[in-house]
């Protein structure tokens, strides 16, 4: 079959997780379920956090900042799901696999960069907290905001940048349930021995720094707790950050095993249980662990029913 340009294929189909009819209706509840919760959690931190000025602090700007992330990324792949489930479809067009490929690693970009940034705030206010006013100014907490949007948009258009030249042949069927660059690697006609070379080039960059960073950070958190004579301020500091850290190995975790799976096997759906967990299961978990746990969030929300 000889290969044919990018261009002229109208659309792929997503296979998802199951094609037997009895399953569908469950599947939609769950994903439904699941997406409407985060949705509704994100979005109750945004408001608690722009309606309250005693929540006007790093931290609690991070938080807005990563559910208004977290609601992006769920939704540039979830809605595309419920939408084939409920219609009985399974095809997604040319246009918006690249769309979805796109806004994935813009939303999903800074999920991890703004966890680096919320361990880095913690981090100066555990370690050093005599000078945490004076580092974390107004100003440099929204200048690292800025950087990890402008990174995610580079990020995004890298991806997008791999995807474009690649040539397909026709009925490209995708063993999962949005477009993912190194599921979309395996059909190819062309060759693309270079493009998955700087694929985990790109992802060891912008997700092994991260994960340093966050690692260093927590160290030296743990660091610094234990040193604490309270046993009390112990709990809670290991109580707080191991919530926290929980939460990223989970991300980070599931997320290296979609991209190894892929490299090893490329027939099966083996990573479309572990894309679950990072693409709807972590920013669910979100709002539970970082914030709705937090008292001066939940005294917020309640400030904004009684109105």
């Amino acid at each position: 079959m000889m290969p044919q340009n990018l261009t002229s294929i109208s659309e792929f189909l997503l296979l998802g997780f199951s094609e037997d009819p009895e399953l569908q209706p469950l599947l939609f509840g769950l994903f439904l379920s699941t997406y409407l919760i985060t949705v509704t959690g994100n979005l109750l931190i945004i408001l608690a956090v722009t309606s309250d000025s005693h929540l006007y602090s790093p931290m609690y700007f991070f938080l807005s900042n990563l559910s208004l992330a977290d609601i992006g990324f769920i939704s540039t792949t979830v809605t595309k799901m419920l939408v084939n489930i409920q219609t009985q479809r399974k095809s997604i067009t040319y246009v918006g696999c690249l769309t979805q490929v796109s806004f994935f690693y813009l939303f999903g970009s800074p999920d991890s960069l703004l966890r680096t940034t919320m361990a880095y705030d913690r981090f100066v206010a555990i370690c050093h907290p005599l000078h945490y006013t004076v580092i974390m100014n107004p100003r440099l907490f929204g200048l690292l905001v800025l950087i990890s949007f402008l990174i995610s948009l580079l990020v995004s258009q890298l991806h997008l940048s791999m995807v474009l030249p690649l040539t397909f042949c026709t009925d490209v069927e995708v063993p999962h349930f949005f477009c993912d660059p190194p599921q979309l690697f395996n059909f190819p006609c062309s060759d693309t021995c270079t493009n998955t070379i700087l694929l985990y080039c790109f992802s060891a960059i912008f997700r092994g720094g991260p994960v340093s960073g966050i690692l260093c950070s927590y160290t030296q958190i743990f660091s610094s707790i234990q040193r604490v004579s309270s046993s009390g301020g112990n709990y809670k500091g290991f109580s707080t950050c191991g919530s926290h850290l929980s939460v990223v190995c989970l991300f980070y975790g599931t997320g290296l095993g979609v991209y190894l799976s892929s490299a090893v096997s490329s027939s099966a759906r083996k990573g479309t249980g572990a894309s679950v967990m990072y693409t709807m299961v972590t920013p669910m978990l979100n709002p539970f662990i970082y914030s709705l746990r937090n008292r001066d969030i939940k005294r917020a929300l309640q400030k904004i029913l009684t109105r």
